[in-house]
C-alpha cells in the first residue's frame, strides 16, 4: 500500500505542470513581475525561503527598460525581500504605491527605510523582525498598515506619523502610530508614552517590544488587544487600570521578566494565553469583577505560589493554570455559584460536577469528587520542586480524564480504586518516577498513551478480570521491565491478549480468597480488603475482629480496606473491630447491621464512604484510634439515631479536632479516651506512680501494648529509656 500511496504521488507529480516561477524578469540585480506595463519587485525563484539574494544598499528605480519597453514600478510584493539578512538600505521610489505582506520580514540588518509619499498601504508583517531599525516616519499618504506591520522591531526608539495622515497620527510625540478615528494604538515600541487619549491597545501594539522595561497605561483605555505586550521579556511590572475591562487572548504571553501584575476591578475577562509563560510572575491578584479567566491563561507560570479565584468568576477555561508547578494553595471564595474549595483542598472543583479541574503539590482530594478533570495535576508533581510521594485517589473518583497527571515527574505510586471506571489519555504521561501502579477491578477503559514514558514502572497491578482494550503506547516502554500481576483466574486471559502479552513477566495474585470465615479481595501482592462472605447467604455475625494482615497461600497480606458492602444487610453482627492497618471503610460497608452496637475505628482509616453505618441504629458506642478525624463522605455515613444515642468516644487530646470535624460534630455524645498527655502512659486520665510502673515494665519486658508512646517519651529521643523514668519522677515529685 505504502508503494502504491509513492508511485501515485509520483504520477501526480509527473502530469502536473512545473511550478512557475515568482519573477518574470531581472534588470540590474532587482526581479520583477509584471502586469501590462507595471511591474511589481519580487524574489527570485519559486521561493523567498530558497533566495534572500539581496543585500547591502538597494535602489528600487521608479521605471526600467527591459526588450524595448519601459516599466513602472508600483509595488514591492509579498516576501520580495523577506529575509534578505545582508540587505542593510533600501530607497523606494515614488511611484510605489504599497509594500505587501513581509516584504521586508526578517531583514535583520536593514537599518535605514525611507516610506515615500506615494505608499498608500503597508501590508501584514512587511517590517516584521527588522531589529536594526530604529526610527520610522509614516507618510501622510499611508491609509493602511496591516498587523504586526512592525512587530519585533526591537530597535525602534522613534516612531513618526506625518501630519495631515487622514486615517493615522503619532500625537504628542507619543513615538506610536494610533488609528485616530478609533483612538487605537497600533504600534508601539520601548520609548512610547502612551496618551491619555487612547481608548484601546490594538492586537501585537508592542509584540516582541524586548527593549521594553516599563509601560504607563492611562485611564483613557478600556481594552488591552490580543497579543499587545507578547514577549516583551524585559517588562518587569505592569498595572492595568480600573478602565480596562478585558485583556485579550496573549495579551501579556511570555513577558518572562514580568513579576508582578496589577488588574484593575473592572477587568471582566483574561483572555486564552492572556498571561501564559509569565515564569516570574510570583503572584496574581484576580479582582473581584473578573467573570471569565480564559484557556491556558496562566499556563507555565511556574512561579506562582498561590491562587484566590473570587466569587464573580464562573468560566475558567481548559488548562487556565496548568502546569503552574509553584503552586503550594489553591482556594476558591465562598458564595462562588460556579466553582469551590471545599474542606480547605487546595483545589479548584466544579461544583455541580464535583470535578477536580486544578490541583498542586498540597491538594487533598475530597472523598466528594467523582472526576478529576483533564490536565488537573499536568506538571505539578515534578522531580524539580517535589518531594517524592503519593498522591490519595479517594472511592468517590469514577474518572480521571486526559493527561490529569501528565508529566508528574515526582509521582513515584499511585492507587486507582475501585470506583474509577475510566483512565484517560495520557492520563500519567510522562510520570518517570512511578513504580508502581494499582488499577482497581472496575476500570473498564485505559486511553491511549496512559502511562506512556513512565520509564520506571517496576509494578503493575491489574484487577479488572477482562482484559480491556488499549494500544502499544498505554504501557510503553514498561513492558519488558515491568512485573505484571493479574487476578489469577484470568492470567491466562491477560497472557494472550493484544498489547497485555507484550508484558513479559506475568503473575496471577489470588482474586478472592477466604480466612478464619472471613472474606478478602488482593489488591495488591501484598494487601488485600475485606469483601462480602464469599459462600452465598453466610452472612457475618456476631462479634468480628478483622486481623492486621492475614496469610493465605504462602503470602502475607496486610489488610488495608473494607470494599463497598463488605457488611451490608449482615443482621447477626454485634460488634466490629477495624484495625490500624485499614486506611478507607467503603460505601454502605455495615448498612442495615441493625443489632451492631459497639464500632473501633483504627487509627489508620481516613476516609470513611457513604452511607458505611447507615440504619445502624442500635449503635451505642463507637470509639476512632486516630487522632485525625476520618473524612466522612456525606452526613449519612451514620443513621440520625446513631448520631443522637452512640458515645462518641476519641482521643482524648483531640476532643476540639472532632467537635470541629464535618459530620462528626453531630455525635450529640463526644468522649475522650486514653492519654491525657505528657506523662499520662496508661491513658487513665491522670499521671501517677501507676504509669512510673508501666513506664519501668514497658523498658524491662520490651512489651508496649498499652503505653501511649507519645506521652511516655518525654526526652524525646524516640525510644523508652532511664531518662524517660527519671523526667517522670521529677513531674510527679515537683508536681508539674
Amino acid at each position: 500500500m505504502k508503494h502504491l500511496y509513492k508511485f501515485s504521488l509520483f504520477l501526480l507529480a509527473f502530469l502536473l505542470p512545473v511550478t512557475a516561477l515568482a519573477h518574470d524578469f531581472e534588470v540590474d540585480g532587482i526581479y520583477y513581475n509584471i502586469n501590462g506595463d507595471e511591474a511589481t519587485v519580487t524574489y527570485k525563484g519559486t521561493s523567498y525561503s530558497e533566495y534572500n539574494e539581496y543585500s547591502g544598499s538597494v535602489t528600487i528605480p521608479a521605471t526600467f527598460t527591459h526588450d524595448g519597453i519601459t516599466y513602472f514600478v508600483i509595488a514591492i510584493g509579498e516576501d520580495a525581500f523577506c529575509r534578505c539578512t545582508g540587505l542593510t538600505s533600501i530607497d523606494i521610489p515614488n511611484s510605489v504605491t504599497s509594500i505587501g505582506d513581509r516584504a521586508f520580514s526578517n531583514c535583520k540588518n536593514l537599518i535605514s527605510v525611507t516610506i515615500p509619499n506615494s505608499i498608500t498601504s503597508i501590508g501584514s508583517s512587511a517590517f516584521r523582525g527588522c531589529v536594526g531599525l530604529t526610527s520610522i516616519t509614516i507618510s501622510n499618504s499611508v491609509t493602511t498598515i496591516g498587523d504586526g506591520a512592525f512587530r519585533n522591531c526591537t530597535g525602534l526608539t522613534s516612531i513618526t506619523v506625518a501630519g495631515g495622515n487622514p486615517k493615522y497620527d503619532s500625537r504628542g510625540n507619543c513615538n506610536a502610530i494610533i488609528e485616530t478615528a478609533t483612538n487605537t494604538l497600533v504600534v508601539g515600541c520601548k520609548n512610547t508614552n502612551i496618551p491619555n487619549s487612547v481608548t484601546s491597545i490594538g492586537n501585537g501594539a508592542f509584540e516582541q517590544c524586548t527593549g521594553l522595561t516599563s509601560i504607563e497605561i492611562p485611564n483613557s483605555v478600556t481594552s488591552i488587544g490580543d497579543g499587545a505586550f507578547s514577549i516583551c521579556s524585559s517588562l518587569t511590572s505592569v498595572t492595568i487600570p480600573n478602565s480596562v475591562t478585558a485583556i485579550g487572548e496573549s495579551a501579556f504571553e511570555g513577558c518572562s521578566g514580568l513579576t508582578s501584575v496589577t488588574i484593575g476591578n473592572s477587568v471582566t475577562t483574561i483572555g486564552d494565553w492572556a498571561f501564559c509563560n509569565c515564569y516570574s510572575l510570583t503572584s496574581i491578584d484576580i479582582p473581584n469583577s473578573v467573570t471569565t479567566i480564559g484557556s491556558a491563561a496562566f499556563i507555565e507560570c511556574s512561579g506562582l505560589t498561590s491562587i484566590a479565584i473570587p466569587n464573580s468568576v464562573t468560566t475558567i477555561g481548559d488548562g487556565a493554570f496548568r502546569n503552574c508547578t509553584g503552586l503550594t494553595s489553591i482556594t476558591v471564595a465562598g458564595g462562588n455559584p460556579k466553582y469551590d474549595s471545599r474542606n480547605n483542598c487546595n483545589a479548584i472543583i466544579e461544583t455541580a460536577s464535583n470535578t477536580l479541574i486544578l490541583g498542586c503539590i498540597n491538594t487533598v482530594i475530597p472523598n466528594s469528587v467523582t472526576t478529576i478533570g483533564r490536565g488537573a495535576f499536568y506538571g505539578c508533581y515534578n522531580n524539580s520542586n517535589w518531594n517524592p510521594m503519593s498522591i490519595t485517589i479517594p472511592n468517590s473518583v469514577t474518572s480521571i480524564g486526559d493527561g490529569a497527571f501528565y508529566g508528574c515527574s515526582g509521582l513515584t505510586s499511585i492507587i486507582i480504586p475501585n470506583s474509577v471506571t475510566s483512565i484517560g489519555g495520557s492520563a500519567f504521561y510522562g510520570c518517570s518516577g512511578l513504580t508502581s501502579v494499582i488499577i482497581g477491578n472496575s476500570v473498564t477503559s485505559i486511553g491511549d498513551g496512559a502511562f506512556y514514558r513512565c520509564d520506571n514502572l517496576s509494578e503493575v497491578f491489574c484487577l479488572p478480570l477482562t482484559p480491556l482494550t488499549i494500544d502499544e503506547s498505554a504501557f510503553y516502554p514498561c513492558c519488558s521491565s515491568a512485573i505484571f500481576y493479574v487476578p489469577d483466574i484470568a492470567l491466562d486471559a491477560y497472557k494472550v491478549a493484544e498489547y497485555w502479552k507484550d508484558f513479559i513477566n506475568i503473575i496471577g495474585i489470588p482474586y478472592t480468597f477466604e480466612v478464619d470465615g472471613t472474606s478478602y479481595h488482593a489488591t495488591t501482592m501484598n494487601t488485600a480488603s475485606v469483601i462480602a462472605n464469599n459462600d452465598e447467604g453466610s452472612l457475618y455475625s456476631g462479634d468480628v475482629v478483622i486481623p492486621d494482615s492475614v496469610t493465605y497461600a504462602g503470602m502475607t497480606f496486610a489488610v488495608t480496606g473494607i470494599e463497598n458492602n463488605a457488611f451490608d444487610g449482615c443482621f447477626e453482627l454485634t460488634s466490629i473491630t477495624i484495625p490500624n492497618s485499614v486506611e478507607t471503610i467503603g460505601e454502605q460497608a455495615f448498612q442495615g447491621c441493625t443489632v451492631l452496637t459497639s464500632v473501633t475505628i483504627g487509627s489508620g482509616v481516613t476516609a470513611i464512604g457513604a452511607k458505611a453505618f447507615n440504619y445502624c441504629n442500635a449503635l451505642a458506642t463507637v470509639k476512632c484510634l486516630g487522632t485525625v478525624p476520618p473524612v466522612m463522605a456525606s452526613s449519612d455515613c451514620f443513621s440520625t439515631a446513631a448520631y443522637n444515642r452512640a458515645q462518641l468516644l476519641v482521643p482524648r487530646q483531640f476532643v476540639d479536632a472532632y467537635t470541629a470535624a464535618d459530620y462528626w460534630y453531630k455525635f450529640v455524645h463526644i468522649d475522650g479516651w486514653g492519654s491525657a498527655g505528657r506523662g499520662d502512659i496508661d491513658g487513665d486520665g491522670e499521671v501517677s506512680i501507676r504509669d512510673v510502673t508501666r513506664m519501668i515494665d514497658a523498658i524491662l519486658t520490651g512489651e508496649h501494648e498499652g503505653v501511649y508512646f507519645e506521652s511516655a517519651d518525654l526526652n524525646n529521643n524516640g525510644r523508652l529509656d532511664i531518662g524517660d523514668v527519671t523526667t517522670i519522677i521529677d513531674m510527679l515529685l515537683n508536681g508539674n
